[in-house]
């Protein structure tokens, strides 16, 4: 039983379909809420894609199997090896690559007919609105809250609706947003999320990981919604939140209203600003008390007394750790639990896999007086990057 308002097509049809098209998406055109008209609209849409990723992979492989005539991809990032477990659209001669280039690669491969325009640049507040407008649809499957705020309100700015994604351990989310929609009930992203959680609240899928086949799964949802707003058929979720379970294998909805409260959307801000990557006591402890990979690597050759805490979880110090570090993860540190554990009679350095989870926990350590700490800066990673080449990077 359909128990959503459809809306009208997005984009108008393709004066026609050439003889290899009428074959190659004869399965679409034999469907009569599709048939030759939505077919058409497919191949006349413009769809742009944020991230490369692993949502933007699904979603792209599909989009362009569907024959959506034009592709957009925003991604600036080089393919490696720990994205291979969920970005089916790369392989492993990618690895090193640019991602936009890979993807393109692979769109072609599937179907030769999409014209693939690439972006490869990092979205912001000054060229997002202008990109989107060349656009009909944005599809967002970004892991950050900045990107995620931002995208929002350029769409809104742009007069764009946009088909939203989020993945994380075996959980999944997305919804249609759409200010401007047509029936009068638009909904953007602040009606869902109207402030970002504080930092650390709610780690990336970098920090806590991701089942790799969810994102099959929310990434196929993205492009079905993507499919139904171009060609008008069906119900969009605009207007609600799917929430998808992988583990009871449960899919639910959530009926999603204007937040009466939320300030009209007018202007881009600094969205790194506005989503506190580093909250401001994190930026405060770490001034003056950050050091390098290479100057812990001098520290720690010269044979000064140091206590080395990884504040990461149990599972990530499995994966990779420094030698001579001690575990303690972040949150026992926060809560207060740990301090007891910790020498008052040495320097502390404390380190994560960025940097970011560092600063939080050296902030807290400041204030209950430990003020010979400090934080590697870049974490895990840069120690891998800079000291270390041996290391896994996951």
């Amino acid at each position: 039983m359909k128990t959503t308002e459809a809306l009208p097509p997005l984009v108008e049809p393709d004066a026609e379909l050439s003889r290899d098209e009428v074959a190659r998406y004869s399965r679409h055109l034999i469907i009569p809420d599709v048939g030759m008209a939505g077919q058409k609209r497919l191949k006349n849409a413009k769809v742009l894609v944020i991230g490369a990723g692993g949502l933007g992979s699904p979603a792209l492989l599909y989009l362009a199997a569907a024959g959506v005539g034009t592709l957009g991809i925003v991604e600036f990032d080089e393919v490696d090896m720990s994205n291979l477990q969920r970005q089916v659209i790369h392989g492993r001669s990618d690895v090193g690559r640019p991602k936009a280039e890979s993807a393109r690669d692979s769109i072609r491969e599937i179907n030769d007919n999409v014209d693939v325009r690439l972006h490869e640049f990092r979205l912001e507040p000054d060229n997002a609105v202008e990109l989107f407008e060349q656009y009909d649809l944005i599809l967002d499957g970004t892991d950050n809250f900045a990107t995620r705020y931002l995208v929002n309100d350029a769409a809104v700015l742009a007069h764009k609706p946009y088909v939203w994604g989020s993945i994380y351990r075996f959980e999944g989310q997305a919804s249609v947003f759409w200010e401007d929609a047509p029936n009068g009930r638009g909904l953007n992203y602040r009606d869902l999320y109207p402030e970002a959680p504080p930092p650390g609240m709610v780690p990336s899928c970098a920090e806590g990981g991701v089942l790799g086949v969810l994102c099959a799964s929310i990434g196929s949802i993205m492009a079905t919604e993507a499919v139904k707003l171009i060609t008008g058929i069906g119900g969009s979720l605009l207007g609600r939140l799917m929430v998808y379970d992988a583990l009871d294998m449960t899919y639910r909805t959530i009926t999603l209203r204007r937040d009466p409260a939320r300030t009209p959307v007018t202007e881009l801000i600094d969205y790194d600003a506005f989503c506190g990557v580093v909250s401001d006591e994190g930026q405060a402890a770490a001034a003056g008390s950050t050091i390098t990979a290479t100057e812990l690597r001098d520290l720690l050759d010269s044979g000064k007394d140091i206590e080395l805490i990884d504040v990461r979880e149990p599972v990530e110090w499995d994966i990779v750790h420094l030698p001579g570090a001690v575990l303690i993860p972040k949150d026992r540190i926060l809560s207060g639990e740990a301090l007891s554990e910790l020498p008052q009679n040495k320097p502390i350095v404390l380190h994560c896999k960025t940097g970011v989870r560092s600063a939080e926990a050296l902030a807290a350590l400041k204030k209950a007086g430990f003020s010979d700490a400090t934080h590697l800066q870049g974490g895990v990673i840069a120690w891998a990057k800079q000291v270390d080449t041996s290391l896994p990077v996951y």
